[in-house]
């Protein structure tokens, strides 16, 4: 489904529910990582896309005192009020919802009695970041409803608080930067411990493939709050290591690492291996791109998955056999993207290679007994407003 499709069938699906158009029109997209896996939160840094698929959100005044919510893809509904804090347990979209209305409402925008509807063209359990891109759109859908002015990056915490506190997954700010400050035709490079976001040119040549292994995966049900964990933990033995004071991951530099690294233990050593290493590979990253280096650059992609395997263990079995065939076949780099235990594997490659490597990634994954679907990815414009409120 392309954007203007899911665009109109939001908007009819509105019109059927409720009886008028909409009166606000929002769309934010998912995002692809390329490179810094679990780095948002340990204030690191990444390279990510706002991609060519997202959400749809829709609103309209309701003379009721409440704001009812339908998801047009799922045929569901839910009725709540803004001011709750109780999450929803029956309906797993329905919280990262519930909570974005909530935070907004703390901060005293509050929108009265709405209708809403929305729908997406992101797989679910992708690694995508349907999640996010939900959040945000909703975000925008509210602060264009209210004429509110709250900033861009407040957007993005009350979205991550709305992760965090109600859907009950542990997240940093990647996905919500990524879906907000989305640029065409390019990455974004976000630092976590500054907030900056710069746009990174690539070259024309380069094209990246999403392919989705469909083995879905939930953040909130998966270890990923663990993994979170332990990287907090690691930071406090690196502390006791070091004379100055280690606040982060994000605070012990690549060469400094791995000359203490023996003195971690092990699982400590793991994980802060994959995310100081990812940190430096995103550093590398930049001057490759720069320098217009593309195998180089593709390569650290394959390192990327291969510490995920190995330091952070948040691959899986079928996403593997994916980066495997793609590698066998000549991509210039692939990894898991996203939080990982399931999800998709982005690819790099060039345009003149493109379709002949699809099709023999997936000849070489059917073999192994995997379907996996595959789809170009266009870095895509973040989060904006289709229909103001007059």
């Amino acid at each position: 489904m392309n954007y203007n499709e899911l665009v109109e069938k939001t908007i009819v699906g509105h019109k059927k529910l409720y009886g008028c158009k909409p009166s606000v029109i929002s769309y934010a997209p998912g995002r692809i990582e390329i490179l810094g896996n679990h780095t948002d939160y340990n204030l690191g840094t990444t390279l990510s896309a706002a991609i060519n698929m997202g959400i749809c959100f829709t609103i309209s005044k309701s003379e009721k005192n409440e704001i009812n919510v339908n998801a047009l893809d799922f045929k569901e509904s839910i009725i709540f009020d803004p001011e709750d804090s109780k999450k929803i347990n029956h309906i797993n979209w329905a919280n990262y919802i519930k909570g974005v209305f909530y935070y907004f409402n703390k901060l005293n925008v509050k929108s009265g009695g709405l209708n809403c509807s929305f729908s997406g063209s992101i797989p679910m359990g992708s690694g995508l970041s349907s999640s996010a891109a939900l959040e945000v759109a909703v975000s925008f859908a509210i602060q264009e409803y209210c004429k509110s002015s709250i900033s861009l990056k407040i957007i993005a915490e009350i979205s991550q608080k709305a992760e965090q506190n109600f859907a009950g997954c542990n997240c940093g700010l990647l996905d919500q930067y990524s879906s907000i400050y989305g640029v065409n035709s390019a990455l974004i490079h976000s630092d976590f411990m500054t907030h900056e976001i710069k746009t990174v040119n690539i070259s024309k040549k380069a094209i990246f493939l999403m392919i989705n292994s469909n083995t879905t995966h939930e953040l909130s049900e998966s270890p990923y709050n663990e993994r979170r964990k332990s990287c907090y933990e690691a930071v406090k033995e690196l502390d006791k290591i070091f004379d100055k004071k280690i606040n982060s991951l994000r605070d012990v530099p690549y060469k400094d690492f791995k000359k203490n690294q023996n003195q971690l233990q092990n699982l400590a050593n793991k994980r802060a291996e994959h995310v100081v290493g990812e940190i430096e590979r995103v550093k590398l990253g930049l001057n490759h791109l720069k320098n217009n280096r593309l195998t180089d650059f593709g390569s650290l992609l394959f390192a990327s998955h291969e510490s995920s395997i190995e330091n952070f263990e948040n691959s899986c079995k079928e996403l593997d056999i994916i980066v495997h065939c793609a590698k066998k076949e000549g991509a210039l780099g692939a990894r898991l993207s996203g939080g990982g235990w399931g999800g998709s594997v982005v690819v790099l490659t060039t345009v003149d290679k493109v379709n002949k490597l699809s099709n023999k990634i997936l000849e070489n994954c059917k073999i192994k007994g995997l379907n996996p679907s595959i789809s170009q990815i266009i870095p895509s414009a973040g989060a904006r407003i289709l229909k103001g409120y007059k």
